[in-house]
């Protein structure tokens, strides 16, 4: 057999079916991603304290209400656009909210002697929703603590931004 043939041979035998796996695996993997922007319906955060998550907001209705410094309760409506929710939705990906436990929570007794901060965060598809409940005294994983902070973080940073640009 000549060289000529035998790298045929062994592109034939490897390499092509190797290709063909690859493409038909990954294929049906990025087909069937159960979290895809085009599906997207809307997001739900809610936090404060423990007891009382007063700060809300919802996409789907617009309705936001916080506490502002002065502890009156702000109510408005408020919607965010399209190229907002795309950023949360790419930040939650990025961050591994899909793989996030839907239970962080901790001891709160143990918590400095104050309540801790209660997050509650909800993505809403039309075939899946992915419901995290997250609070400061979680003594999980430390990088999972972060992951979950800073999606809140980005988060309450969209929704500021946004009134912002809506008082403007």
């Amino acid at each position: 057999m000549s060289d000529k043939a035998k790298k045929i041979f062994l592109i034939l035998t490897i390499v092509v079916p190797f290709l063909m796996y690859c493409i038909y695996y990954y294929g049906r993997m990025i087909k069937n991603a159960p979290y895809k922007f085009t599906e997207f319906q809307s997001f739900v955060i809610q936090y404060g304290t423990s007891d009382s998550l007063l700060n809300k907001y919802n996409s789907k209705t617009g309705e936001y209400q916080y506490l502002n410094k002065r502890d009156s309760l702000v109510k408005m409506n408020l919607l965010l656009p399209k190229s907002d929710l795309l950023y949360l939705h790419r930040k939650a990906a990025d961050l591994g909210f899909w793989d996030f436990p839907s239970n962080e929570t901790g001891d709160s007794a143990a918590f400095k002697g104050v309540k801790p901060t209660r997050y509650y965060i909800e993505f809403n598809y039309q075939r899946k929703s992915k419901k995290v409940l997250f609070d400061e005294s979680f003594n999980g994983d430390p990088r999972l603590k972060d992951a979950n902070e800073n999606l809140v973080k980005e988060i309450i940073h969209v929704l500021a931004d946004a009134e912002d640009r809506k008082k403007k």
